[in-house]
């Protein structure tokens, strides 16, 4: 067996009505203030956020806010870390989407390690390294897709750029993960379809990368199974705690196998794609998805037919479609139809309802292999398979 390491947060408090425990938990982790960063309401809405300054306040902690709009920008998280500073925050708490907790990540790891956001970020800023452990920060999600809450990277747009790109190092990963699956009962449903879309495509990838291993494999499997199954359901029917609760640790199991075994070439277009059109992280994957499924498929049939990602190919297949009598090849192909069939059950839009035109494959293409998760997709794929991957989720 390969060496490995396995990365993952040090402490997970997965349970129903577990929000109450919040304060505690902050409490816990030392200091007088917290510095919450939200895109789950705004203060004195009486919404979620204002629970959670009543939990802060009666565990003995002031409490500054930042609401998130959107994906976090270079700007976003500067002006949240500004209010952390002046604020003397030592303790940050993240609350909402993925797009929240990355900016919680990232103003957690620059209370510590100094400087702004573009000091420490990959392909458009300086690249430093983070090397101080970031201030204690609790990932508190509410939809079921990034796996934000437990990964070791801040992915942040820099609009000037026309790109998105991450901070990232270890010592950025949460110091508590609370999951309280009663808090995606009022997910929208669009919403929820988008976040598990994103969760089966980190998934998929993380488990036939080129950099799977054994402890990821086992995990992704797990989550694969719990997916194909809850999420409809979830979708259908947004009062359905068990599918709540399902997906939750699914998208949670993405995030952690994301970490260790990387991704793909879906994820490695989603970046270039969601920076530069306004378009949702989980629908650029969910229209992704199939495609690069088959382009890879395709790809390793024609070069290395005996290759070992062929069978795991097979294994999605079965796992999505409960299909144990077919044929690894058949299996394989019934998989991919499996995630195109679920994608229009979502109702997730072609990518051309965007404004993505066939003008803007070549860059695109030229700035997806420039990321970090095209690396490891199983297999390098040609330009002409890239532009029929773009086209065919238009």
């Amino acid at each position: 067996m390969e060496s490995f390491e396995f990365l993952s947060v040090g402490r997970i408090v997965f349970e129903r009505g577990g929000f109450a425990r919040i304060g505690e938990l902050a409490a816990g982790l030392g200091g007088g203030a917290a510095m919450l960063v939200t895109n789950a309401g705004q203060a004195g809405d009486g919404g979620i956020v204002d629970r959670l300054a009543e939990l802060l306040k009666a565990a003995g902690l002031r409490c500054a806010t930042w609401r998130q709009r959107g994906e976090p920008t270079v700007d976003d998280v500067a002006s949240a870390l500004g209010i952390a500073r002046e604020q003397k925050c030592d303790v940050v708490i993240g609350l909402g989407g993925g797009s929240a907790i990355d900016a919680a990540k990232a103003v957690a790891g620059l209370l510590t390690n100094g400087g702004g956001p573009l000091d420490y970020m990959e392909v458009v800023g300086k690249g430093r390294k983070i090397t101080r452990q970031a201030a204690p920060w609790i990932a508190v999600p509410t939809t079921a897709g990034t796996g934000a809450e437990v990964t070791r990277n801040a992915v942040i747009c820099s609009p000037e750029n026309h790109v998105k790109a991450s901070i990232r190092g270890e010592q950025l990963l949460a110091r508590v993960v609370a999951v309280d699956a009663e808090l995606g009962v009022g997910v929208r449903p669009e919403v929820t379809a988008w976040a598990g879309m994103d969760a089966l495509c980190q998934l998929v990838e993380s488990y036939t990368s080129a950099r799977a291993r054994p402890m990821t494999d086992a995990l992704a499997v797990e989550g694969l199974a719990r997916t194909a199954t809850a999420l409809p359901r979830a979708y259908a029917d947004g009062t359905d705690v068990e599918a709540r609760e399902e997906m939750a640790f699914a998208a949670m199991i993405g995030g952690i196998t994301l970490t260790n075994a990387g991704l793909g070439a879906a994820h490695g277009f989603a970046s270039p794609i969601g920076a530069n059109y306004p378009i949702p992280h989980g629908v650029v994957c969910g229209a992704l998805l199939p495609h690069v499924m088959r382009a890879n498929v395709h790809a390793l049939r024609q070069t290395d037919p005996q290759s070992y990602t062929l069978y795991r190919y097979a294994v999605v297949g079965r796992v999505l479609t409960g299909r144990a009598d077919l044929r690894d090849d058949e299996v394989t192909d019934a998989g991919i139809r499996f995630v195109e069939d679920l994608a229009a059950k979502l109702d997730i839009p072609p990518l051309a309802r965007f404004g993505l035109t066939e003008d803007a494959f070549g860059n695109l293409i030229a700035l997806a292999r420039k990321s970090s998760s095209m690396r490891y997709n199983p297999v390098e794929l040609s330009d002409k398979a890239l532009t029929d991957v773009l086209r065919g989720a238009m």
